[in-house]
């Protein structure tokens, strides 16, 4: 575990994307095109346009975030520095390591929002105060 990972270690990942006029495809495989092994993914769908979710940290779950229909932003937050990146292709993917707070931002109507996890579901994995966040980070 790295708590000192900052909002820069935060990956855009470009995926292959396989197809033509007919259609696409993109495949994501452990250890390949994103830096983990998956043990766990969920998808975050009817949030109403302009909504936001997440913002909450983990100690030790990489994830990996796709928008595979519509946009969203992700605010990334290290304690010490912000940066907001913007999801809208699903070809483009997130990495978003350990002990960075992420808040989902600015979903358009019908976003779809893809997440691969490295750990399956332990609610002691979250930081879902940002002052408990804070002091995990020891700044």
């Amino acid at each position: 575990m790295n708590i000192k990972n900052s909002v820069f270690e935060c990956n855009l990942l470009h995926l292959k994307q396989i197809g033509d006029r007919n259609g696409h495809i993109t495949s994501i495989n452990n250890n390949v095109e994103i830096p983990f092994s998956v043990k766990r993914v969920f998808y975050l769908y009817d949030i109403p346009g302009g909504e936001s979710r997440g913002a909450h940290a983990h100690k030790e779950c990489h994830q990996f975030l796709v928008a595979t229909s519509g946009s969203f932003e992700v605010l990334l937050d290290d304690g010490l520095t912000k940066r907001q990146v913007l999801l809208n292709r699903p070809d483009l993917g997130l990495h978003i390591p350990p002990g960075i707070w992420a808040s989902e931002i600015n979903f358009s109507s019908g976003s779809i929002c893809l997440v691969l996890a490295s750990q399956e579901y332990d609610e002691n994995d979250y930081l879902r105060e940002y002052q408990n966040f804070i002091e995990f980070k020891k700044i």
